[in-house]
């Protein structure tokens, strides 16, 4: 008999359990989706109503690209919208 193995987080995370990692709300994972501001997806189907899906991996690639050092770091990371004249 084999010993028990320890349990390994999902490697595909629905939309709620991703958003919950993150700690934000589904509804803002959706924007972000619809924006794409926020992490790669991917879709469990083939039409637009099929349920997204979040890879642990590009969760955490996602989290690692939003760190910064500084304020003025991340000021120079997301340029500016353009200016309206």
């Amino acid at each position: 008999m084999s010993a028990p193995q320890a349990s390994t987080p999902p490697s595909l995370l629905p939309s709620p359990q991703a958003a919950a990692w993150l700690g934000v709300q589904p509804q803002t994972l959706r924007k972000w989706r619809c924006q794409g501001k926020g992490p790669r997806f991917v879709r469990l189907g083939t039409g637009r109503q099929s349920p997204a899906a979040y890879r642990l991996a590009d969760l955490e690639a996602w989290v690692e690209s939003r760190s910064f050092a500084s304020t003025a770091e991340e000021t120079v990371a997301e340029p500016s919208a353009p200016k309206i004249a």
